[in-house]
């Protein structure tokens, strides 16, 4: 009978040898009832060589790359307050579901704003206007909802979270527009008081015992949007890092915090690392380029080699996905097959050219898409209905699981390939040693395929719309 398939497998390697050890099938598929559901039990045997019209997926354990950091998503202004406004039970329920390796999706990464963002409900600073010395700085405006929202979040990821934070805006006496919405620059007369602004963030943080492991320079640096939003051209950026910026943070014992270049999307994002990292001095304080999704909505993987092209030009430096969500908002599209397999694609091409980690947009939000000061609502993988206090988990959030729940950090990726097109295919090797492969259908089809491995395979059926994960 031919098993049905559509994910990650995990094998044992003692000595060298492949252990023929169960694999456990978990499948999350469209038209089903299939939702991270452990559908099968396979093996391998011994295939010798396959032949030229059976699908197959190649995997090699011995060929290794990139270091895996983690899977996560950004604890934002507006997840917070629609967190604090669900009943408790609610509250746990959606902790488990982000950050319970067992019974939910491991999550071991996460982002939040420095200040108000378009995800907040309203703009806001930490200091005074024209405050250019910052003796007024103060982070009491996120003690109500969003440090005690962080908190809870480190707890229920057992006490440890990858957290990286990312700047919308200076304040706007800052900037030369006096305005922290629609573009604007940053007055080089205050760069130096924005750079010590991250130090002060950083150590008032620290102090309500939120450590910060990275931070990127600015978010969506080429964009004049609607919201808060500030522009550095690819040479502005690169001078406040390496004349500001990085010398701050080592001057204040703070060099071991991992500075992240670009924070915008793909199609850009070799020419941003260009002029960065082949500068010396701004190059030895950047630790990698962050990266966004939303320059290309109709899904083309084309946009994906602009990934592959900084990590094959600048192999010493790190890739990281830093944001991604979908919209506009559309209650009655939350069902959508869409939006969970532009996660799956997105996720698996940006593993195999070199990211070592992804980090969804808003973890939770409101019935309405927010909430959100300039009215961008979008989609987040769990809606919380605060009025009845009903969750909803989209498809996405799935699809995300499916990497999140079974690549632990510390694994590194191995050789993963198809030999058809409906079928995507990633794969790592956890630091225990057991192997994952992520395999993902995108076709309209059923698809029978092999799952080859040093000379032996094992016969999957691939459902279609569907991603699964095999764990040994």
């Amino acid at each position: 009978m031919k098993t049905i398939l559509t994910a990650a497998i995990i094998l044992l390697l003692s000595n060298g040898v492949q252990s023929q050890k169960k694999i456990i099938v978990y499948t999350t598929a469209e038209n089903t009832n299939y939702r991270l559901t452990s559908t099968d039990t396979l093996q391998f045997t011994y295939m010798g060589q396959p032949k030229e019209t059976q699908p197959c997926v190649f995997i090699d354990p011995t060929k290794t790359f990139q270091t895996f950091i983690g899977i996560g998503g950004a604890l934002t202004d507006a997840s917070a307050e629609t967190f604090a406004m669900l009943p408790k039970e609610k509250q746990k329920e959606i902790l488990q579901a982000y950050y319970d390796p067992k019974k939910g999706i491991g999550y071991t990464l996460a982002r939040t704003n420095i200040h108000s963002c378009d995800f907040s409900s309203g703009s806001y600073t930490y200091v005074a206007d024209g405050d250019k010395e910052l003796k007024t700085f103060s982070v009491a405006h996120d003690e109500q909802y969003r440090i005690p929202f962080i908190k809870q979040a480190i707890a229920a990821a057992g006490g440890k979270l990858t957290l990286f934070i990312s700047p919308w805006s200076p304040p706007a006496w800052m900037k030369d527009n006096n305005d922290m919405l629609h573009g604007g620059k940053l007055k080089p007369e205050f760069y130096q008081s924005w750079a010590n602004y991250y130090v002060k963030f950083i150590r008032a943080y620290a102090k309500e015992g939120i450590p910060v492991w990275g931070l990127t320079i600015q978010n969506e640096p080429m964009a004049t949007q609607k919201w808060e939003s500030c522009v550095f051209t690819a040479e502005e950026e690169r001078d406040f890092l390496k004349k500001y910026l990085g010398p701050t943070l080592n001057k204040e014992g703070l060099s071991d915090k991992k500075i992240i270049a670009w924070d915008h999307n793909r199609d850009l994002a070799y020419q941003r690392a260009s002029t960065i990292f082949s500068d010396p001095e701004a190059a030895k304080y950047a630790w990698g380029l962050g990266f966004h999704w939303y320059e290309d909505w109709s899904g083309g993987d084309q946009v994906y080699d602009n990934i592959k092209r900084v990590q094959e030009s600048f192999p010493a430096k790190n890739i990281l996905f830093t944001e991604g969500c979908n919209g506009p908002f559309n209650m009655k599209q939350i069902n959508d097959w869409n939006w969970g397999e532009r996660y799956g694609r997105s996720m698996i091409n940006d593993f195999n050219n070199g990211t070592v980690g992804w980090t969804d947009w808003n973890v939770l939000l409101d019935e309405i898409g927010g909430p959100n000061h300039v009215q961008n609502y979008c989609f987040a993988p769990i809606h919380a209905d605060t009025k009845t206090g009903k969750v909803y988990y989209m498809n996405a959030y799935y699809y995300i699981g499916h990497f999140s729940k079974f690549i632990r950090p510390g694994a590194k990726r191995i050789v993963s390939s198809s030999s058809r097109s409906p079928l995507l295919s990633t794969a790592f090797k956890n630091k225990d040693g057991s192997i994952v492969v992520v395999i993902m259908n995108q076709g309209n089809k059923n698809l029978p395929y092999f799952l080859w491995n040093n000379g032996k395979a094992a016969q999957v059926t691939s459902l279609a719309h569907s991603i699964a994960t095999l764990v040994l």
